[in-house]
């Protein structure tokens, strides 16, 4: 390998290291905003999964490796979609029913008056 080929190299991990720092940045800018549940936990995945592949892809040298290597990346990304769509899927199955999950019990509701008002 050639002084060339090396500084090539160097030039090209300082590049993905800055990414991944502004990738950083990014994650604490977007953990600050109120995205919702839904939109933030799916902001975090991706931000996660693109910064995943930039290490494993070039600082652990994936991108050079043979077809086995890229199915089992093909296959981390499925899962990924499939969790984002499971999440997506199950949001709002408990809010909103009556006695469902988020109802408060009996024993530490507000304290009824004899009357049948609540007690000041």
């Amino acid at each position: 390998m050639s002084t060339h080929d090396i500084a090539k190299h160097v030039r090209l991990y300082k590049i993905i290291g800055a990414v991944l720092i502004v990738g950083t940045i990014i994650t604490v800018l977007a953990a600050n905003v109120k995205l919702g549940i839904m939109l933030g936990i799916t902001v975090a995945i991706i931000i996660a999964a693109v910064k995943g592949t930039l290490v494993a892809g070039y600082f652990m040298h994936l991108f050079d490796e043979r077809r086995l290597i890229y199915g089992v990346l093909a296959l981390t990304g499925v899962f990924i979609v499939a969790l984002i769509g499971l999440l997506l899927f199950s949001y709002g199955d408990q809010q909103g029913q009556p006695n469902g999950a988020f109802d408060v019990p009996q024993k530490f509701a507000k304290p009824q008056h004899p009357e049948g008002g609540h007690v000041p």
